[in-house]
């Protein structure tokens, strides 16, 4: 009894720190965890019902949009939603008594708490990739059979790839699990909701995204962009980073360092493998690791045609979510109490990587803000150029810019620098100086 009172302690302790975590990760970063592809969301919410682009799906600048109505800008708007989801995952699994300290214990992870923090669609899935997994489970024991099986699983696959294209990967999932168990009573219930998924997805695309952007496929698909020696290292690299529960970003410049982080991860892969292999899984674990392990080789080999950025943490989290609870769950079974060391521990290196290379994110709004109504470009689009050799200090203006003033646009055609309306690093930076993190 004692014992389990004051594992109800250290829950409750780590949900509410890993909230503040989430806080403490935005604030204290210099242009408030944004990205370029921020800059894209918050456009394309703040410009609906017009659809900006179709290069992602409208679930997460719906998303934005929605909180947009309490008040809200398109920046905090986006920061609320990556806490709700935090908060809705937590809920649902106490709610439900779904892996509920294994979800603890993950969202804990600093990769999830920056994920969280960060002004990206993943943020929002993770959420409905949980609910996903419940469904999974649902249907593997029994609780939803038939139709409601069909439904439910049909319902969720869709709503993923409505916020991130990658949802495509676990229709692909709920298709083979299927195929694999389908002399079990649940296995058709997996093969035709995967099949109704992509039904959806080639109605999605003759209908959507040919109406508004006919040649997306052709601007996107490329067969043989990469090598696949190149894409094996940034695999390993990729994986080495997202299991590592303390440090989820190797050193650019490379070193000793990057060594030790890509070890921890190794093993950790290595731990899992050895505790699955060891203690053996059930049918709904069966699923979990499924899930994650389908949808990384998914977005390994959509690589070979379809470009993106080397695949860490944030592109796999959807994928890594599983495999964490169920390498949580095992090591917990082996373990005990002590399991709660690793989430602790992340926390802890969390808050000393955010507190050594703190920012100031309120101070640089305000700086931002301040210039931005003095040239008169509060509410204006703004064209900013961007070339391949800027450093990361002059690109990031146009993402800080993005945090007050949505409507940006990024040019790297030299000759609109001529025009007025044209923002440029060097314009913007002899004006301002905003305070910069020491090291991200």
């Amino acid at each position: 009894m004692r014992k389990r009172i004051l594992e109800n302690r250290i829950q409750i302790i780590m949900i509410i720190t890993t909230l503040v975590m989430i806080f403490l990760r935005f604030l204290l970063n210099e242009k408030g965890r944004v990205n370029p592809d921020s800059v894209r969301f918050m456009r394309s919410a703040h410009l609906f019902p017009e659809i900006d682009n179709t290069t992602t799906p409208m679930g997460y600048p719906l998303g934005i949009r929605f909180f947009t109505y309490f008040s809200l800008d398109e920046f905090w708007a986006s920061k609320l939603l990556g806490v709700l989801a935090f908060g809705f995952i937590i809920w649902f699994a106490w709610k439900k008594q779904f892996y509920l300290r294994e979800i603890i214990m993950t969202c804990a992870l600093f990769s999830l708490v920056s994920l969280f923090g960060y002004t990206m669609s993943e943020a929002m899935m993770l959420p409905f990739v949980f609910v996903f997994l419940f469904v999974g489970r649902q249907v593997i024991v029994g609780q939803l059979e038939g139709w409601k099986a069909f439904f439910w699983l049909s319902f969720m696959l869709i709503l993923l790839f409505n916020i991130r294209y990658p949802g495509l990967f676990f229709m692909a999932t709920a298709m083979l699990f299927g195929l694999i168990n389908r002399r079990k009573r649940y296995g058709p219930a997996f093969i035709f909701s995967g099949t109704a998924g992509f039904v959806f997805v080639v109605i999605y695309k003759l209908t959507f995204i040919d109406y508004f952007n006919e040649k997306y496929v052709d601007s996107f698909l490329e067969i043989g962009l990469h090598p696949t020696s190149r894409l094996l290292v940034e695999l390993y690299e990729g994986l080495a980073t997202t299991f590592n529960p303390f440090i989820h970003i190797a050193n650019p410049g490379g070193g000793v360092i990057n060594f030790m982080i890509y070890g921890i991860g190794t093993i950790n892969i290595a731990l899992l493998t050895v505790l699955v292999i060891k203690a053996g899984i059930s049918e709904t674990e069966k699923f979990l690791m499924a899930c994650g392990v389908m949808g990384i080789a998914c977005s390994f080999f959509i690589q070979y045609f379809y470009g993106i950025t080397p695949l860490d943490y944030w592109l796999l989290a959807p994928f890594a979510l599983p495999l964490w609870m169920l390498y949580f769950r095992k090591l917990y079974r082996a373990s005990g109490t002590l399991t709660y060391a690793v989430p602790i521990l992340s926390l802890f290196t969390g808050a000393v990587f955010i507190l050594l290379s703190r920012a100031d994110y309120l101070e640089n709004r305000k700086i931002i803000t301040e210039y931005l109504e003095a040239e008169n470009r509060l509410d204006t689009n703004i064209n900013f150029y961007i070339n391949d050799d800027m450093d990361s200090r002059e690109s990031q203006i146009a993402e800080l810019i993005s945090t007050v003033n949505p409507k940006v646009r990024f040019t790297k055609n030299p000759l609109d620098t001529l025009k007025k309306e044209t923002l440029t690093p060097h314009r913007a930076l002899t004006k301002i100086k905003i305070h910069e993190n020491n090291f991200q």
